[in-house]
């Protein structure tokens, strides 16, 4: 529970310093480890070098007492030197048969320990007459003599030269880890800073570019390591930031472009309407041109409309059994007054077919054609304008074709963009539609002049 509630605030701090602090931890727990590792050995190998004097006093004195005939008396200068080490020789009953004179008071052993000895046995623990504990070695030894009498031989050392070593070990540990473990975690905070240093001058640079200098780019670097592929995210990001502000300036300028004409009308309409006294056929004439430029400025409402839905990832398709004629029809009619209006045919040429779409929305492409055929047929006489629908084994093609002044070449050059200045939002939105059916949008200029929209759908 402490971790969990301590958590939280280790994630507000600075990365560097989080670095730091794991790197010090990490730090911590190696030179701990080293210490116990070190000690351990230390002690082992102290107490193995203790144990191999004693072994090699006791194979020293078991080999006196094997070639002598008795007892030796004088334990002070013959078994051990009393100043470096102590011994005895026990009987079974714990009876003390010869001693060095330091440890003359008492038993080193207790006898059932010596009656327990079998072979050399090593003990540990406090001796009367010897400060320190003290490391024993009892081996089983016969006595010289006719009867060759069972006994042991008790051989020991202190341990006090070994507490001292391990003390001064343990405090050299003591002293020496934590300015170790400081050191290091200056290394390591060095180290950490180093590390960031990077990106930190991502960060400064990224902070520099503004929406004046929109095509500044973050500096990559030739390490080829994470810092390579985050620069390299970071300025895809960037173009693509860069490509969706330049797309919504594209729109509002196409929107602002295509909204200026139409409401220019409708005030101009609605300005001359109230200049002057206008008798009934004037007023309906005035009223009927509003509100065909009204019902303009809705269509242009429901173009951004679909747009705005697109670039958030949807656009809502309620599809059903759609005749394509009766589309075709029923665009043409709407268009006919319009189309009589500038000497302009509209002609119908389709197949009885059914497709599967969404019938507001093709009629809304139809609109959006037609619209722009009208617009660009150009003042030089009567003109016409054709639409067909067939069966082709990609689907259904639906053709528009206009006998103005066709495409600029450049509009050619690349495909209708949303809400690109020029094209207008009409073929863009037709393209959205189309794709958003599945379908293909191809733009062109026939032979003998004029435009060419052809739609593909499955």
């Amino acid at each position: 529970m402490r971790i969990r509630r301590l958590a939280p605030r280790l994630r507000r701090l600075p990365v560097r310093l989080r670095l730091t602090l794991a790197f010090s931890f990490g730090m911590a727990v190696v030179l701990a480890a080293l210490g116990a590792f070190l000690y351990m050995r230390l002690a082992t190998d102290l107490l193995k070098a203790t144990d191999l004097d004693l072994r090699a006093r006791a194979g020293v004195i078991v080999t006196s007492l094997n070639m002598r005939e008795h007892a030796p008396l004088d334990a002070g200068r013959r078994l051990i030197d009393p100043d470096e080490s102590f011994g005895q020789i026990l009987t079974p009953s714990g009876a003390v048969v010869e001693t060095t004179p330091a440890v003359s008071g008492a038993p080193m052993v207790p006898p059932r320990s010596v009656r327990s000895v079998d072979g050399p046995t090593f003990f540990t623990h406090r001796v009367q007459g010897v400060d320190d504990p003290a490391r024993l070695l009892a081996v089983p030894v016969n006595l010289p003599g006719p009867h060759h009498d069972r006994a042991v031989l008790v051989v020991g050392a202190p341990l006090g030269d070994r507490h001292e070593a391990l003390t001064s070990l343990t405090l050299l540990l003591l002293i020496g880890g934590p300015v170790a473990l400081v050191v290091t975690s200056c290394a390591g905070w060095l180290l950490a800073g180093a590390a960031l240093r990077p990106v930190e001058r991502l960060r400064r640079e990224a902070a520099a570019i503004t929406e004046s200098e929109p095509g500044r780019r973050l500096t990559v670097p030739e390490t080829g390591d994470e810092l390579t592929r985050l620069a390299t995210t970071l300025n895809a990001m960037l173009a693509r930031l860069q490509e969706a502000l330049d797309r919504e300036h594209r729109f509002v300028d196409a929107a602002s472009h295509e909204l200026r004409t139409p409401l220019a009308l409708l005030k101009a309409e609605l300005e001359l309407a109230g200049s002057r006294p206008r008798d009934r056929e004037e007023l309906a004439a005035a009223v009927r041109a509003a509100a065909a430029e009204t019902d303009r400025l809705v269509g242009l409402a429901e173009d951004m409309l679909v747009l705005a839905r697109t670039r958030q990832g949807r656009l809502p398709l309620r599809r059903s059994p759609v005749s394509p004629r009766r589309l075709l029809e029923e665009a043409a009619e709407a268009f006919r007054v319009r189309a009589e209006g500038v000497g302009t045919v509209i002609e119908v040429t389709a197949e009885e077919t059914e497709v599967r779409a969404d019938p507001v929305r093709l009629r809304q492409v139809l609109h959006n054609l037609l619209d722009n055929a009208l617009r660009h047929s150009g003042p030089a006489g009567p003109g016409r304008i054709t639409l067909l629908a067939a069966r082709v084994d990609e689907g259904l093609r639906v053709t528009v074709r206009d006998h103005g002044q066709g495409f600029p070449e450049e509009q050619l050059a690349q495909p209708p963009e949303p809400a690109r200045v020029g094209a207008g939002l009409g073929l863009s939105i037709v393209r959205t539609i189309i794709e958003g059916h599945g379908g293909t949008l191809r733009l062109g200029n026939a032979p003998t002049g004029g435009a060419r929209v052809t739609l593909t759908m499955p």
